[in-house]
């Protein structure tokens, strides 16, 4: 969220600075469901402004801001009942005409009823048993931390002055008023003071700092297991109701995504959410729900990862429930200079930002004031030439030496960027293998990771610029070295500083 306001108002023409306490996407922005979707469950609680318009940027991300690291994904909605169908399938219908009515989503395939034998064949790993048809609709899929990544790097391109790891510990205050902020540079270990004619919180579960936020966040905890492709057998994405929620079953690279919970949480904060983690009690349940479905029922045996974040839900009181709680997003001003932004969805970051901005702008004296939002039309690090260089990805590998399903796996994370990577691997070709034994990183990425996109810490590249920590057993740590060595060079660590950021990673309570 932060990202996106500082892209919004860097492309306004304003001079921005965007701090962030961690890694970029280090806690929420890297631990959702990986989807773009408008919400198909928000209908049942009459939500229907909010879906729409979270169906609307799911358009423009798909179509026009990021391409790269968005794509349709099918799923499949199984009916235990037929009386089911009525219900789901009106409110399917609905949302396809969500989707089409004044958004630009509209070229995605509209639902499909299908019966048991045709879901069957969509998704043989369901359980005949527990079947009685099914609807068939597509949503998106999105590589959420490489897209705020994308974001940071987009607005940087505009002239933003973009700092991770400083943490903001205090207002800068003249009155009643806000003129700035004080941050620890966590690298330096030095304080800063930061001037500014507005500031804009953007902090999610964190809150603001130094200042009272008149909307109450209530943070929901959501858990995703990570297990093997070869775990479920199937050829498209499943979402099916549960009690409380949904479940997902989304493919992922060579895994599956089995999610998620939405309970309260109230433990603690660090600077990022490694402490929020996933319980047994939340293993069993999403193994539960999965397995109401399934064919091969999944045990534990199976999960290869998990991860867990936290929903910044807005809540005038703490809820016993948080699947009920909306998911609309709130601007408040804090006080003169200082505006926050707290709830929201993922995918409708981008209008988060916009009234954000236009909040903290509104202070501004009237000549100062920059025009509306530009977002809309403003594509992301990656996306300009993305299709062209999509349709000539054969002609790429050749030219590289790289098999084509290697180019794709890399244009789908790096979008225009690719010829970036691809040129590392032909002054290496050590670097086009892969990082781990039967993954999809490549070594060049480890490279780029430390060069272009800001990648500090071991952790950065194993959590964020790949999935390798939840993707591989012991979260990669087998492989913690030899990414070290890669970054190595590039960051200028001597013999001493890689072995302590490989220890760092190896760390008992990383």
């Amino acid at each position: 969220m932060g990202a996106g306001a500082a892209l919004d108002a860097a492309s306004r023409g304003l001079t921005v600075g965007l701090v962030e306490q961690d890694d970029w996407a280090s806690g929420t922005s890297s631990r959702s469901s990986r989807l773009a979707h408008g919400g198909l469950r928000y209908l049942e609680q009459r939500e229907f402004g909010l879906v729409h318009e979270a169906l609307t940027e799911r358009g423009l991300l798909l179509e026009h801001l990021a391409p790269h690291l968005v794509r349709p994904v099918r799923f499949v909605f199984p009916l235990a009942t037929g009386w089911e169908r009525p219900y789901v399938g009106a409110g399917v219908a609905l949302y396809d005409v969500l989707a089409r009515f004044g958004a630009r989503s509209g070229t995605l395939p509209g639902h499909r009823h299908l019966s048991r034998r045709a879901a069957l064949r969509l998704f043989p790993g369901l359980n005949p048993e527990s079947l009685a048809g099914a609807i068939t609709f597509f949503d998106a899929q999105i590589d959420d931390a490489r897209h705020t990544l994308a974001t940071v790097r987009t607005a940087v391109s505009h002239g933003t002055h973009a700092v991770s790891r400083m943490q903001v510990t205090d207002l800068v205050r003249r009155g009643d008023g806000v003129v700035g902020v004080r941050a620890h540079d966590r690298c330096a270990d030095t304080d800063v003071e930061i001037r500014a004619r507005s500031v804009v919180f953007a902090t999610g579960v964190w809150g603001p700092v130094g200042a009272p936020s008149p909307a109450s966040v209530a943070p929901s905890k959501g858990v995703h297991l990570v297990v093997p492709q070869s775990a479920v057998l199937a050829h498209t994405a499943l979402i099916a109701r549960t009690g409380s929620s949904v479940l997902f079953c989304l493919p992922w690279e060579q895994h599956w995504l089995i999610g998620t919970t939405d309970t309260p949480w109230t433990g603690r904060l660090g600077v990022n959410e490694d402490d929020v983690e996933a319980t047994d009690e939340d293993i069993d349940y999403l193994l539960g729900e999965a397995n109401r479905w399934l064919r091969r029922p999944l045990t534990r045996a199976d999960v290869v990862g998990v991860y867990a974040g936290l929903r910044p839900l807005v809540s005038d009181e703490p809820p016993s429930d948080t699947t009920r709680v909306s998911r609309e997003h709130q601007v408040s001003r804090l006080a003169p200079g200082l505006v926050s932004v707290a709830g929201g969805k993922y995918t409708t970051y981008r209008v988060m930002a916009a009234d954000v901005i236009d909040a903290a702008v509104a202070e501004l004296p009237a000549g100062r004031r920059p025009g509306p939002s530009r977002t809309e039309a403003l594509p992301l690090v990656g996306a300009e030439d993305f299709a062209t260089l999509w349709q000539e990805r054969t002609l790429l590998g050749a030219e590289h030496g790289v098999p084509v399903g290697v180019v794709e796996h890399l244009l789908r994370r790096h979008g225009d960027q690719v010829v970036d990577v691809l040129g590392l691997v032909s002054a290496d070709p050590e670097l086009g293998r892969a990082v781990a034994p039967g993954t999809v990183y490549l070594k060049a990425e480890v490279v780029h990771a430390a060069a272009v996109e800001g990648a500090m810490e071991v952790a950065d590249v194993m959590n964020r610029r790949t999935r390798l920590s939840t993707e591989v057993a012991d979260s990669a740590r087998a492989h913690a070295r030899t990414v070290a060595e890669l970054m190595a060079p590039v960051l200028g660590w001597s013999a001493d500083a890689l072995d302590e950021a490989t220890g760092s990673y190896l760390a008992p309570d990383r």
